[in-house]
């Protein structure tokens, strides 16, 4: 009966510590084993999230009515014979031409609406140039802009990006040179449809940023926007 009794508490330690070791490699196993997941997905970054900041316009100038020329850039030939347009381009003027001479924002809008699609007037989210029109000039119901479109397109143009999807002829054409190499001869052509003080801006800001206007080779009228 001794002996019973002084076995059992030595196979009851024996048991308690092969539990106890047991449970410690199931432990250790446990712990070592990851399941297998795939990576989370990197969140995205908030400039890329469209309407991040609320402020993104529904329209933007394409490159091509960009008006900052590249200082390496060579200044484009000026062209001032209307007669070396194509036929769509030169026909599409003489419709902007006779819209604007009317004095009637509606005709202007109407030949915009001609298009395939709606030209640019607007660096923002703007619907209808005549409202915006007159918004921007108040004083004259909007019409002071038709004014502004007549001396834009008299004045010189340039053939830029040719044989590319951006082919354009541009008005005025100092939407394509560096602002602060004008002649004197070309200021006073600047003169025509903008002030001593609009000049004063632009040589601050670097670049042309009045209004200016472009038709693609077939015609289509694409813009016709202030700013860059």
């Amino acid at each position: 009966m001794l002996r019973s009794l002084s076995v059992f508490p030595l196979a009851l330690a024996l048991a308690t510590a092969l539990a106890a070791e047991g449970t410690a490699q199931v432990k250790v196993q446990t712990e070592s084993i990851k399941p297998s997941q795939p990576p989370a997905a990197a969140p995205p970054e908030a400039s890329q999230a469209p309407g991040a900041t609320g402020t993104v316009p529904a329209k933007k100038p394409t490159d091509a009515a960009r008006s900052a020329p590249r200082d390496s850039a060579p200044p484009p030939e000026v062209i001032f014979d209307v007669s070396r347009l194509p036929e769509p381009v030169k026909r599409t003027r003489e419709k902007v031409l006779a819209a604007a001479r009317s004095g009637d924002l509606n005709q202007v809008a109407a030949v915009m609406r001609s298009m395939s699609a709606l030209p640019i007037f607007s660096l923002n989210d703007d619907k209808d140039p005549i409202p915006f029109w007159k918004a921007n000039y108040p004083d004259s119901d909007g019409v002071e802009v038709l004014s502004i479109l007549i001396g834009i397109l008299e004045s010189g143009f340039v053939h830029v990006d040719k044989d590319t999807p951006q082919d354009m002829y541009v008005w005025p054409y100092f939407a394509r040179m560096q602002i602060k190499n004008l002649s004197s001869t070309q200021k006073v052509e600047l003169f025509r449809f903008v002030t001593g003080a609009d000049f004063k801006d632009m040589l601050d800001f670097g670049a042309y940023n009045f209004y200016r206007l472009g038709i693609s080779p077939d015609g289509t009228w694409q813009y016709f926007v202030a700013g860059d």
